[in-house]
């Protein structure tokens, strides 16, 4: 009998996180001040982050960090998460490739969100912190967050995209179950978020306003810190724990992976994945191909520049090396919230100048088709950002199919659909369409980016 599912032991769960940045050979150029162009340091950082979070982000001496056991804990509640092998969908695309994927959606919160949420908030609560704040878009990181500050005793206030808090209001009413306090961002609760509606009335947000509104609030309330669900390099170090995983799951299947596919926004589960297989690479000779697939109509990283840019629409955080399409850009408005982000983290950034891995674009309506597929044949129906990473991989299986290649393709469902049924709906109705920016509109708003 075919085996299909792979899963660690309690004892045989990782105990340290990959810090990718230890090992790699350009290290990525440091956030610099706005004001003085000058690298900024542990405690130019600390004041909108928690202290521990701000020492791993800089760190680029340790290859591994030990998790610490009040976070190990509460891990072994939900993890080891299964790795499976997709034979329905080989099957269904009659490809040679064997297609394997972590699930992330067996996580209480739906996706890999909480590995991030968790440390993160313990970290904050070691400081004496009382409150937390944030941003999401779809919403899967802001319920994320709202659990872990549940579980730790604190205060959480989320902003949410506008647009997808209209378009999931489900994830909204799971973090106020939660405590948190939600706001639809741009709102006109702080500066930022007045002076963007001010701007423009009808703005549906994204996540740079949300993150201007979460940072603004996190730097006038008394302690209170600021937490972010993706593009920095301690939120990548957290989700290794999901590559650190499949690696020995991979070896429990008797294969290596030819190809690392994930979806992408800010790039944290991209690296969690990806990063702890790119360490043979980098030091064991390994060849795997890393792809990181991204939304057609928010393309950074196929059509952005690397420029030192804010992470934000209103210029409140440092200034980060980045590729970039502008942190004035305004995506238009996909169902998959989470990768509507303007630019990329600053080790993606690093990475793919060196040419170690490379994003793809994906068309919205070829996202769903292959987010109905996966759910016909595997019996899981994903998020929308996570139908990216299956559209990837089915363009790598019929590749192989066409060649006749038999690859090992791995990619990270990073969550389930179930509260993005309107989407859906949406799509079986045929009342979705595909976006593509214009090279005008990128060099339009790759204006606001400072010189």
């Amino acid at each position: 009998m075919k085996q299909k599912r792979f899963i660690l032991q309690e004892n045989e769960l990782p105990t340290a996180w990959y810090n990718i940045q230890a090992d790699m050979p350009n290290k990525p150029l440091p956030p610099i001040h706005p004001a003085t162009k000058q690298p900024l340091g542990v405690d130019d950082l600390a004041h909108i982050f928690p202290r521990e979070c701000c020492v791993q982000e800089l760190d680029q001496e340790h290859p591994f960090i030990p998790i610490p056991e009040p976070v190990l804990e509460k891990y072994r509640s939900y993890r080891s998460t299964p790795l499976v092998r997709a034979y329905e969908l080989e099957e269904a695309l009659g490809t040679p490739a064997h297609i394997y994927f972590k699930n992330e959606s067996v996580n209480p919160l739906g996706s890999h969100k909480v590995n991030s949420a968790l440390p993160q908030c313990y970290y904050a609560k070691v400081e004496g912190t009382t409150n937390v704040t944030t941003e999401t878009g779809a919403g899967q990181w802001g319920a994320a967050l709202s659990y872990a500050a549940a579980v730790f005793g604190l205060e959480a206030a989320v902003y949410q995209v506008k647009i997808s808090m209209q378009q999931k209001p489900y994830r909204s009413s799971i973090m106020r179950t939660f405590g948190a306090a939600v706001t639809g961002s741009p709102s006109m609760s702080t500066r930022a978020g007045k002076d963007i509606i001010t701007r423009d009335p009808r703005h549906p947000g994204s996540l740079g306003t949300a993150i201007s509104e979460a940072v603004e609030l996190a730097t006038t309330t008394p302690n209170c810190k600021y937490t972010l669900g993706s593009v920095l390099n301690h939120v990548a170090l957290h989700q290794s724990i999901i590559g650190l995983e499949a690696e020995k799951q991979m070896a429990m299947a008797g294969e290596y992976p030819d190809v690392v596919i994930a979806c992408f926004g800010g790039g944290s589960n991209f690296g969690g994945i990806a990063f702890p297989f790119m360490r043979h690479n980098l030091k064991d000779g390994k060849t795997t191909e890393f792809i990181a697939a991204e939304p057609e109509s928010c393309p950074k990283l196929t059509r952005g520049e690397f420029r030192y840019d804010f992470g934000d629409e209103a210029g409140y955080t440092p200034l980060l090396p980045m590729y970039t399409l502008g942190h004035a850009f305004k995506p238009a408005n996909i169902h998959a919230g989470g990768l509507r982000y303007h630019g990329a983290g600053m080790i993606i950034s690093q990475l793919i100048k060196d040419g170690l891995m490379h994003g793809v674009d994906i068309p919205q309506l070829e996202t769903f088709e292959a987010g109905l597929l996966f759910a016909r044949t595997e019996g899981i129906i994903p998020a929308p950002e996570s139908s990216h990473a299956i559209a990837a991989a089915i363009r790598e299986a019929n590749k192989c199919k066409e060649t006749g290649e038999e690859k090992v393709i791995l990619f990270n469902l990073s969550g389930h659909g179930l509260i993005d049924m309107t989407a859906y709906e949406q799509f079986l109705n045929g009342d979705l369409q595909n976006y593509k920016i214009s090279d005008a509109d990128i060099e339009k708003t790759l204006q606001s980016v400072p010189q």
